[in-house]
């Protein structure tokens, strides 16, 4: 007992003396632009940003608020060091080095750390083509990347048919299969001209490049030349050449006049996840696609930038373009500084990666090109999309998480969940809603809807203390079953109402957590118990995702729900202020008409088979079209 005592005053101790590290530290960062280095109390970097300001960057950790994952990070930073630059464009680059050499834990990395597939051409005397990862300065040609394995082999096998070049790795004793199937020129039993290997060099490099119709023309002259000769055997083999190049080359989904080479990327952010999709376009034909998703943990925009860097900082095969979204808005001081001549976001990425890449950088606001990345950005969003259904459909993992979920709050087994959240506009029509999981997954035929009897105006807290009382009044009245753990939407004024009614007035002891949400809506931290504490729930794992999509699900069917009674409200509203319309012609109008748009489009003829006369109808005309509908 003794002993853990001691370890946790010094555990303490050295909390203490990190967190004074920390605030002497920070009174010492410059005004300049640099990276960031966050440690841990081993000393391994956990994280590694970038900043215009590193004052004011590196103090945003230690000061206000944060999302849960952020709030993580943070509770693991024991040091950090910084490094200066003299610009941007050095810390953009500085940061993607770092990242590469220390691989840290919280930064955006490709996950499997598998770099992409690249054609090359070995610099040898009797060169071959082969399909690599490891990119070397071996004087050799790289052409790519290529989005996957098979697109990269697909391709290479074409080219194995079109151009001769030798396909074993040692030149054996005697020809081979390769040599009698006409796809090796036999250089282990014949001499072969450099002039020979130049050829077909130059036209490999050209269909590369994007040269496949020069290539297409060639064939075709040769199958009519074959033919003409009565060769019919070699005239096919032509034909299969040609079909295989339509096959491989010829995928594209969109065509640019320009017939330039480029690469789209988009982005799609949720749930503490991001997707970048890039759409690589050669001579202006979309060939392929590659996504890729990942955990996010800083700004979206930024983390996505870091990924392109990232991408292009091993890439020696270039596009002419990069097309990217434009950044989110700019924030008031950043408009500021536009306007001063600064010069915006969007500007400042775009020189910085034109300076470094030497390609040029475009964000298009309209336009075709506009419409190529609105495209990259919807591929991601349904490769998100997608990923998150595929969870959801795992029913294991669901299980899993909800057993992992009673784990982290110190309950024997959370199986069925009930969750709630109210609805209100400035107080109107407030209403709340409960959703049930049970095991991971919705169980829709136990949700309810309440409309707020009691409370008057928005007050959150009373409406969940009344939500809360009519639900369990009726699950002891009832005999109902009863909810291993009760969620609402908030934090620790909302979970004291729900406890409060809970014990003191119904004497149930079910366990209640908070879903609380950042500035953005989304959620971000889960709280429990009275006094209320945060659960340290890591934001990629399976608990945190079950929570936000339970969150997520009650919103979506509280909102549905308050539509639904606003517009109503709505309707009686404005057909009860009108002279000479009670209750009963009200229900006549709507059902006669569907909706207060039709009968604001009606005429005065249409309310005669009402028994409604042309006064009133011409009243009831004219009232409507004086509000908006």
């Amino acid at each position: 007992m003794e002993e853990q005592q001691t370890d946790r005053l010094q555990a303490e101790q050295m909390l203490a003396e990190a967190k004074e590290t920390i605030r002497n530290k920070l009174a010492l960062l410059p005004d300049q632009p640099g990276c960031y280095l966050m440690k841990n109390s081993e000393g391994v970097i956990i994280y590694v940003g970038k900043a215009k300001v590193l004052k004011n960057r590196v103090r945003s950790y230690f000061n206000g608020s944060h999302n849960g994952k952020t709030q993580r990070l943070v509770s693991e930073i024991r040091d950090f060091e910084f490094i200066v630059t003299s610009s941007n464009m050095e810390a953009l680059i500085l940061e993607c080095n770092l990242i590469k050499q220390h691989h840290p834990r919280y930064n955006v990395l490709l996950k499997d750390d598998k770099s992409f597939p690249y054609i090359k051409i070995t610099n040898e005397k009797h060169p071959k083509l082969e399909v690599t990862r490891r990119i070397v300065k071996d004087k050799g040609k790289y052409f790519g990347p290529y989005p996957n394995a098979f697109a990269a082999q697909q391709t290479k096998k074409l080219l194995d048919r079109l151009y001769p070049l030798r396909k074993c790795k040692t030149l054996p004793d005697k020809v081979c299969l390769y040599y009698h199937l006409g796809q090796c020129i036999a250089p282990c039993e014949f001499e072969v001209e450099q002039a020979d290997y130049d050829k077909m060099i130059q036209e490999i490099t050209r269909f590369l490049n994007g040269g496949q119709d020069v290539v297409k023309i060639e064939l075709q002259r040769k199958m009519a030349e074959a033919a003409e000769q009565l060769e019919f055997e070699r005239a096919k083999e032509f034909r299969d050449q040609l079909i295989a190049i339509d096959a491989v080359m010829e995928k594209q989904k969109i065509t640019m006049s320009d017939a330039l080479d480029r690469d789209v990327f988009g982005y799609a952010v949720d749930k503490g996840w991001m997707c970048v999709q890039i759409l690589y376009m050669r001579k202006g034909k979309l060939i392929e696609r590659h996504g890729t998703t990942f955990p996010y943990y800083g700004e979206a925009y930024d983390d996505f930038m870091t990924f392109v860097t990232q991408y292009y900082s091993d890439n020696p095969a270039l596009p002419k373009q990069i097309l990217l979204p434009l950044p989110p808005e700019q924030d008031q001081v950043e408009q500021d500084a536009a306007e001063e001549g600064a010069g915006s976001r969007a500007d400042d990425v775009i020189a910085s990666l034109h300076s470094w890449l030497k390609v040029k950088v475009l964000m298009p606001q309209r336009g075709r090109k506009s419409e190529v990345v609105s495209m990259a950005a919807d591929n991601a969003k349904v490769m998100l999309d997608e990923k998150f259904r595929l969870i959801e459909r795992d029913e294991e993992r669901s299980v899993k998480a909800s057993e992992s979920l009673a784990g982290w709050l110190g309950l024997e087994e959370v199986r069925r969940i009930e969750a709630f959240d109210n609805s209100n506009i400035q107080g109107t029509n407030p209403v709340s809603a409960m959703v049930v999981f049970t095991d991971g997954k919705p169980d829709r035929k136990e949700y309810r809807k309440y409309k707020v009897k009691t409370v008057q105006g928005p007050d959150d807290y009373e409406t969940m203390r009344e939500v809360i009382r009519r639900r369990y009044e009726r699950v002891l009245k009832e005999d109902l079953i009863q909810p291993d753990l009760i969620v609402v939407d908030g934090g620790k004024g909302q979970i004291s109402a729900a406890l409060d009614v809970l014990e003191n007035e119904l004497g149930l002891f079910i366990p209640v957590c908070g879903l609380v949400k950042d500035a953005k809506h989304k959620t971000a931290q889960l709280m429990t118990g009275d006094p209320a504490e945060i659960v340290p729930l890591p934001r990629d794992s399976q608990e945190f995702y079950l929570l936000q999509r339970i969150q997520d699900e009650v919103h979506r069917f509280a909102i549905t729900f308050h539509r639904e009674q606003r517009g109503k409200s709505m309707i009686e509203s404005k057909l009860d202020s009108i002279p000479g319309i009670g209750e009963k012609r009200r229900k006549l109008l709507l059902k006669h008409f569907g909706s207060i748009k039709k009968i604001k489009e009606a005429s005065v003829e249409d309310f005669r088979p009402l028994s409604i006369g042309d006064k009133l109808a011409s009243q009831i005309i004219a009232a409507l079209r004086e509000e908006p509908s």
